[in-house]
């Protein structure tokens, strides 16, 4: 290797990379040693002898599997998630969301005649000032305050 360091450079300089890239073919070796001058290395160069490398560059194959991940809805669960509690689902779609299930339930045991329809009032307008954080509360406090219909 040290007997090629003058030719590795010149052939850098005419490749117009650096001496890293250049490849030397190791069964011409002695052909590559006698050669001194930029014109015999040009033609060493011309023959296929010394070569340029391509260069390396970074892969994408583990971006492109992760991309297809995320395109599945893999890698998006809450322990990825470093927004604020808000910042995905906004107070008001909770609300939205809380609400309407509160107030489908709320007919749903009026039309099963489960609750009287003055009771189904009431509770509609405690379901609107925000008492229950879920149906589940919302039953809880009809059975504790007794407004299921006796059968």
């Amino acid at each position: 290797m040290t007997g090629l360091k003058s030719q590795r450079r010149l052939a850098a300089q005419i490749l117009k990379v650096g001496q890293n890239r250049v490849w030397i073919n190791p069964e011409r070796m002695d052909d590559v040693e006698v050669a001194i001058t930029r014109e015999e290395i040009r033609k060493l160069i011309h023959e296929g002898t010394i070569k340029r490398l391509t260069e390396k560059g970074v892969s994408r194959a583990r971006a492109r599997v992760l991309h297809e991940k995320k395109r599945k809805g893999r890698r998006r669960g809450p322990g990825r998630r470093s927004s604020s509690k808000h910042a995905k689902i906004s107070k008001k779609e909770a609300w939205m969301h809380k609400i309407r299930a509160l107030r489908k339930r709320l007919r749903e045991l009026k039309t099963n005649r489960i609750i009287t329809e003055n009771s189904y009032r009431k509770m509609y307008r405690v379901a609107s000032s925000g008492k229950f954080e879920s149906i589940a509360d919302m039953e809880r406090y009809l059975k504790t305050h007794e407004l299921w219909r006796k059968h």
